[in-house]
Order: structure tokens, then C-alpha cells, then sequence
């Protein structure tokens, strides 16, 4: 198992973000939507936690078969979603993805969002994150994938009409205020002799990738979603699911009959491959009844499940 801490500062409070977060996955969601892939939303109610209080459970399946690395695809079904099941107690959220076919895989992302610079070495009150494992993402300056690029969320360049901030420079995350982090910390597996390292080093490069352009997004549409109260941002996640759900079953109902909106398990991998699977612990297992949830464990393999 590959364990990380990423922190990624943004120039906004804990309280600002919790309306941010929920605006920007919605529409990035429904942006990411159509041909086919896309995410939907199959679960989001209340929920609650012993330690953690109210919060909200939703669970979503994410169809992104196109976008798996060429020497995975070998061995993955054509059509296949990843399940994931988030717990969002704000301030502190628990993110879980698994796929059904492949049994020793698993995701497990563990937040927390405080109003500092990313100086806390121990914000989950357990064991501190080795120095070396922590990451510290900036969300100005940073890398991403050139596709991915615009510049209205080229945060060098942005500047908010309603709350005056912007654009940032270097070294804004020691002088800014306000700035919070957003503490991530991100547990990959995926326990295939042969596989394990490439994946795991894969998935963290992605992981690294969908947060700096879900942050930098947070507060480039900040004009788009500032000033909205908890309920209204509620009602336009509602309303965006609902488009979000349509796009990503009318692609799939156009695509022909081998692609259904919510698809069961087929293989496309000859018995040859099926064979060498086995031998390399990797087994076919049905899908989890999504209308069973739980509240994760840890630790945990995500057998019932990438912010």
C-alpha cells in the first residue's frame, strides 16, 4: 500500500469552501459528462456519525474506461465504473473507490480542511505523516495537464469582482489572507504481483493531477458560487445530478445494447487472460447491492466502493 499527505492551500476560509466544494463538484461532474463516461450520482442523503456528527452519504458510479493507460487495458473489461462512496462530515470527509472485478484494489481519502498554511504535521490527531510521504501542492503554480489548461482558472491571471481577490503570486500561501488547506490523505492498493508499483505510482499521479485542477477551480468560479447559503448550494447540486445523470444514461443508451445505464460485469478478456488473472490473485466478484452502506473502517480495503 502507497500512503501520501497532500496539503493544497487556497485563498478562502473553512467555511467558504464547504459551499466552494459542493459547487465546484457539481459542475465539474456535469462538465466531465457525456459520450458514454461521466459520473453518476446513484445515493445522496443525510447521514450520520458517532464521532463526526450530521453529515451527508453519497455514492456515485464513475464510467472512465477511455481514460485507463494503455498497458491496463489489456487486462480491463471494455466497459467497467468505479464506485465511490463519500462521507462528508464537514470539516472532515472520508472518499472510498473500488471496482468490482478487481478485488485487491483500493482508494481510501481521508480530509480535513483547516484556517492555516498547511502547518499542522498531525491534523488527524493520530500518527504525523512522514516528512517525505507529504506533498504540498500549489495551486498557481504547479503543473497541470495541458488539455486540462484555461485561462479563466489560470489563477495568475484571476481576479474577483466580489470579494477583491486575485490575482495571486508567489509565495501568496505565507502572506494571503484569508488561506486555508485542504489535508489529504490518500492510501492507494492494488496488491497484483507484476502490477502493484505502476499502478500505485499511476493513481497517485492522477490523484495529484484532479486535485490541483478541482482546487484551482474551487476558487476561480468562486464569483459563480460566493454569497450562496448551504440550501441554495443543495438545490443546485440537485438540479446539476439530475443533468448529470441524463447526459451519462443517454450516451450510454445511444452507444447500443452492450452499454446499459447502470451495466452488470462482462468480460471482453479471452479465457487465456482470464487464466493469468487468476494466477495473479485477481478474481471476478459481483458488485455490492448499492443500496447497502455502511460507514467505513479502518483500515480498510474498499471492497464496497478519484475529490
Amino acid at each position: 500500500m502507497l500512503m501520501k499527505e497532500y496539503r493544497i492551500c487556497m485563498p478562502l476560509t473553512v467555511d467558504e469552501y464547504r459551499i466552494g466544494q459542493l459547487y465546484m463538484i457539481s459542475k465539474h461532474s456535469c462538465e466531465q459528462s457525456g459520450g458514454g463516461e461521466g459520473v453518476e450520482v446513484v445515493k445522496n442523503e443525510p447521514d450520520t456519525h458517532p464521532q463526526h456528527g450530521h453529515g451527508q452519504l453519497t455514492e456515485k458510479r464513475i464510467y472512465l474506461s477511455s481514460k485507463l493507460p494503455s498497458w491496463a487495458k489489456a487486462f480491463v473489461p471494455r466497459f467497467f465504473y468505479v464506485t465511490e462512496k463519500a462521507w462528508n462530515f464537514y470539516p472532515y470527509t472520508i472518499t472510498e473507490y473500488s471496482v468490482s472485478f478487481l478485488p485487491k484494489f483500493s482508494i481510501r481519502i481521508e480530509t480535513r480542511f483547516e484556517n492555516n498554511n498547511g502547518s499542522n504535521d498531525n491534523v488527524f490527531g493520530d500518527t504525523p505523516t512522514p516528512a517525505d510521504s507529504v506533498s504540498f501542492l500549489d495551486i498557481l503554480s504547479d503543473p497541470i495537464p495541458e488539455k486540462h489548461y484555461k485561462e479563466s482558472e489560470d489563477l495568475s491571471l484571476w481576479q474577483s469582482n466580489k470579494t477583491g481577490r486575485g490575482p495571486l503570486e508567489k509565495g501568496w500561501r505565507d502572506d494571503h489572507k484569508p488561506v486555508m488547506c485542504s489535508y489529504k490523505r490518500v492510501q492507494c492498493s492494488f496488491e497484483v504481483y507484476g502490477f502493484q508499483t505502476k499502478t500505485e505510482e499511476f493513481i497517485h499521479r492522477n490523484i495529484k493531477d484532479i486535485l490541483l485542477i478541482g482546487h484551482r477551480q474551487a476558487v476561480a468560479w468562486i464569483d459563480e458560487w460566493h454569497g450562496l447559503s448551504l440550501e441554495e448550494v443543495r438545490e443546485y447540486e440537485q438540479v446539476m445530478q439530475e443533468k448529470t445523470n441524463s447526459k451519462v444514461k443517454s450516451s450510454q443508451n445511444n452507444t447500443g445494447p452492450q452499454v446499459t445505464p447502470r451495466p452488470q460485469f462482462s468480460r471482453s478478456i479471452s479465457v487465456t487472460d482470464e487464466r493469468s488473472l487468476k494466477k495473479m490473485g485477481v478474481t471476478a466478484t459481483p458488485m455490492s447491492d448499492p443500496s447497502e452502506t455502511s460507514l467505513p473502517h479502518s483500515p480498510i480495503r474498499l471492497h464496497s466502493t478519484p475529490e
